[in-house]
């Protein structure tokens, strides 16, 4: 075999093998510096000048358009309080009080970014949606069926994620998002 096929096949095999090894690592998940709280989980790098490319890339990927930190913060729900995966076709119940930010809201996705498909056409629960108690407390239900007070739809889907978006965080929580007063996930009943 002629020297240049030889290099050829190799340059080839490289680009291939390099290009696997890359998409692999960018679709593994925003998982770069992940900072769990409870149930949800955030980057302390999403949106700032300190991010890796690779953080740069899973945040182009995921849809997330990360804003700067002191603009929003992104926390993202994969499982529940008590730590099982979020699945569309349970009922949950979002608790939550005062949180520390301007304002907020709470997104359902499937999979990679995508909105939940459903008939309620209801993809996000703002803060203005919810009612809120004498103590400052207030609550949604995320549902595959239809729900008296607010609620969002799960679409029945196997697996979702909930991303809440805190916008105007104060600096506190932004320098220590483990320690932010989030919202908890209960599940409740299963279809």
């Amino acid at each position: 075999m002629k020297t240049w096929y030889r290099y050829g096949i190799c340059i080839a095999l490289g680009l291939l093998g390099g290009g696997a090894v890359a998409v692999q690592q960018v679709r593994g998940g925003l998982n770069d510096g992940l900072v769990s709280n409870g149930p949800w989980e955030t980057g302390k790098s999403f949106g700032t000048v300190d991010a890796s490319t690779l953080t740069r890339a899973k945040v182009a990927l995921s849809g997330l358009l990360a804003l700067p930190a002191k603009e929003a913060m992104y926390f993202t729900a994969q499982k529940d309080s008590d730590g099982r995966a979020l699945d569309g076709r349970c009922n949950y119940v979002v608790r939550g009080g005062k949180l520390d930010g301007r304002w907020w809201s709470v997104t359902l996705y499937e999979g990679e970014g995508w909105l939940v498909k459903n008939a309620a056409k209801r993809w996000s629960v703002p803060a203005s949606a919810v009612a809120v108690d004498e103590a400052g407390g207030w609550s949604f239900i995320v549902s595959p069926s239809a729900q008296s007070g607010t609620w969002l739809p799960t679409g029945s889907v196997p697996k979702f994620d909930l991303t809440l978006r805190l916008y105007h965080p104060s600096t506190t929580t932004i320098q220590r998002p483990e320690a932010a007063q989030l919202p908890t996930i209960e599940r409740k009943e299963c279809a």
